[in-house]
């Protein structure tokens, strides 16, 4: 069965993909907001301390430190005004603002809008309030989801066009043409982005460790549109030991699973496995192997992985524990849309079952199965000679 022949079915996954990869870096983006957010509360909070003790010091007490955050630009605007709401002072307000009085109380409206004022006890009843707004990284990060939506809806739009003047006989190009430009449309807000990581490098008031954070997810999303990007593009292949390369994926899966799923790894790496091999879209085929295994165990359970290498072949087993598959339907799983889960797309085998078979010119199949028992699934590979 041709994979995507159903434009539809291709259509509501290319959207689903898109949609996955804006909600995750959205979400991301947003996490990271946050996280520089309270730590600007955290320094504005400092900043009014200093400025407290400042007012409040008697003539021999040591000043040095409150001097030194006081002087320190942590280029926030903020205006400092009595009980009252009269201005005291201001820092970081543009030059044509605080000239004019009446512009300045507006900007004092504005920030009253952006954060939860810092209320200063100066003492015998004395109280002042810290109005203060974001800084130019927070300014900019805080579009950057709006700007992902619209590439994505631009997109929907590029995908609705592209359908509607397909035809029957070219449908799977269709496939291969959308995975390509998924990869392309999404790569370059990713792109962007590795930019603005590097500005919030170079700035001295973002935490290392926040940056870090948010360097691992955009390297895990260059992953994910490589993926696209192999599967609507000519597939480059390199001779690599088959064995070594399923331990690799395996490692990188079982440190990002439960502690419920146990895996019983044993490769036989005795002797190199050499195989024509994309190593991106192999490993791409044992994670769908793996979550289909987790999911029939209902995330709890053994999942053994063996090898066998004869003079020709390579053979890798994935077997789980989990509820089995009957047997009339071992070749029907390969198809696309079929699936057990209620709220599942039905795509995991069936791009295993494309990567496999039409990229690498092997064999996937259901090797045996018993209800309840467990599932066993082969991919075949041939040895360079």
């Amino acid at each position: 069965m041709n994979l995507f022949g159903n434009k539809d079915l291709a259509r509501l996954f290319i959207i689903f993909s898109s949609l996955t990869i804006v909600i995750l870096v959205s979400w991301n983006v947003f996490l990271f907001f946050d996280r520089i957010k309270k730590d600007e509360r955290q320094k504005m909070k400092v900043w009014a301390e200093a400025q407290k003790s400042l007012n409040t010091a008697n003539d021999n007490q040591d000043l040095d430190l409150e001097l030194f955050v006081m002087s320190h630009d942590i280029n926030i605007p903020m205006i400092n005004t009595d009980a009252d709401g009269n201005i005291l002072r201001h820092h970081n307000i543009k030059k044509s603002i605080s000239e004019d009085s009446i512009e300045l109380y507006n900007e004092l409206n504005t920030l009253k809008n952006t954060n939860k004022p810092i209320e200063v006890n100066m003492g015998e009843g004395n109280k002042q309030f810290i109005y203060y707004g974001n800084s130019d990284i927070l300014e900019k990060i805080k579009y950057y989801p709006a700007i992902l939506l619209l590439i994505f809806f631009l997109f929907l739009s590029l995908i609705y066009v592209f359908f509607k003047t397909s035809k029957t006989s070219e449908k799977n190009k269709l496939w291969a043409g959308m995975a390509k430009e998924t990869a392309h449309q999404i790569g370059t807000p990713l792109s962007s982005l590795v930019g603005w990581i590097e500005i919030l490098k170079s700035d001295p008031n973002v935490q290392n460790s926040y940056v870090e954070e948010m360097e691992k997810d955009i390297n895990r999303l260059h992953k994910i549109t490589d993926r696209f990007s192999k599967i609507g593009s000519e597939v480059e292949y390199e001779n690599l030991d088959i064995i070594k390369e399923t331990q690799l994926t395996v490692d990188y899966i079982m440190k990002r699973h439960s502690k419920l799923i146990t895996f019983d790894v044993n490769l036989d790496q005795s002797e190199e496995a050499i195989v024509s091999l994309n190593d991106v879209l192999y490993s791409w085929t044992l994670e769908n192997l793996i979550k289909n295994a987790v999911d029939a165990m209902r995330g709890k359970g053994k999942i053994t992985i063996e090898s066998k290498v004869t003079q020709q072949w390579v053979s890798i087993y994935i077997s789980d524990e989990g509820k089995g598959i009957e047997s009339n339907k071992f070749k029907q799983v390969f198809e696309a849309g079929y699936t057990s889960k209620k709220r599942g797309w039905g795509l995991g085998l069936s791009l295993a079952k494309r990567i496999i078979e039409d990229y690498h010119h092997g064999k996937i199949r259901v090797k045996h199965s018993e209800i309840n028992k467990g599932t066993c699934f082969e991919i075949r590979l041939k040895r360079v000679s």
